[in-house]
Formats: structure tokens, C-alpha cells, sequence
């Protein structure tokens, strides 16, 4: 693996610590996160950025790694950024409740 994957994917675990400390500091469930729009759009600006970062990892790593599904990662991105208050609440919950931490662990491994 290369310096520059190595440094996105810590970069992408940051943006996934800091979803996980958004659902804690609102002490959020699906019901509050649905009425939250300050804490939903904090957890989108981190996929966002997430599915950014995803686009910078070399296509050798995603090729050789490729139990993630990158390319729906980076379309998440796409649909954050360009849906503009059309994106699915129940989809934006499940993926930072479900997907995020899926996919810190996996990018984990890669960390020495």
C-alpha cells in the first residue's frame, strides 16, 4: 500500500469517529436523528467527505481491497452533494449506523 492510500484511509476513519461522536453528543436514535437536521447535517458533511476520500484511493488499492463496495461509497458522496435536501433519511441513518462502522473496521486493517 502506498503513503498516499495509507493517509486517506486514516483520514476516513477520522470522518467515521467523528460520525459515531455526533450520534453520541445528540444521543441520537433513528426517531431524533429524522427531527435532527443539525445533527443529520453534520453526519452528511462526514459521508461527504468520506465518499471525497474514497475518490483519492488509488485504483490498484480498491482493486486489490475490494470487499468495500468503493464506487456506491463515492456515489453516496455524489447523492450528498448533489441531491440538495433530497436524501433519504432512513438510507443517511442506516449507512452511518451500519455502513460507517463496516467500513472503519475494514479500513482499519490496512493502518500500521
Amino acid at each position: 500500500m502506498n503513503t498516499r492510500d495509507e493517509i486517506v484511509l486514516k483520514k476516513i476513519i477520522q470522518y467515521s469517529d467523528e460520525i459515531s461522536a455526533t450520534i453520541s453528543r445528540f444521543n441520537l436514535t433513528h426517531e431524533s436523528f429524522t427531527e435532527d437536521f443539525v445533527a443529520r447535517n453534520a453526519i452528511s458533511m462526514c459521508i461527504l467527505q468520506i465518499g471525497e476520500l474514497v475518490g483519492k484511493l488509488s485504483d490498484r488499492f480498491k482493486v486489490e481491497n475490494n470487499a468495500m463496495p468503493w464506487r456506491e461509497i463515492k456515489a453516496m458522496r455524489n447523492i450528498a452533494a448533489h441531491n440538495y435536501g433530497e436524501i433519504d433519511i432512513d438510507i443517511l441513518w442506516e449507512t452511518a449506523t451500519c455502513d460507517i462502522p463496516d467500513l472503519k473496521e475494514y479500513c482499519k486493517k490496512f493502518i500500521v
